[in-house]
């Protein structure tokens, strides 16, 4: 997730070392609407595991993307927001988002937003 080798030989590279993966650039798309709890993440990527969304939310705090807030109450309500980094993504997640959406339209592949 962290950016830890020395050498590059493409800026595209660089990219996929912090958002790669399967579940990162999800979890990066659905905090660029707006600031979640940990439950409506939960929700909105149901197939993704608790432990799984644990991990990858620790591993986009490390990398500067993403900051979590523990709020007063009991229990202590925790939000997850994306920092300045984290916001300067917004036009590489709506470029996969949009190609997505027209790659599922192209082939017929049926998208069901979870709300």
């Amino acid at each position: 997730m962290s950016v830890a080798r020395t050498r590059y030989y493409c800026p595209v590279e660089v990219t996929v070392d912090v958002i790669g993966g399967r579940w990162t650039p999800v979890i990066l798309a659905h905090l660029k609407e707006g600031v979640h709890r940990y439950g409506e993440l939960r929700r909105r990527m149901p197939d993704l595991t608790e432990k799984m969304l644990t991990q990858r939310l620790r591993e986009l705090e490390r990398a500067g993307l993403v900051t979590r807030t523990v709020h007063e109450g009991v229990p202590a309500p925790v939000t997850y927001d994306l920092t300045d980094e984290g916001r300067s993504l917004a036009p590489v997640l709506q470029a996969l988002y949009a190609w997505g959406e027209e790659h599922a339209a192209r082939h017929g592949i049926a998208i069901t937003p979870v709300e």
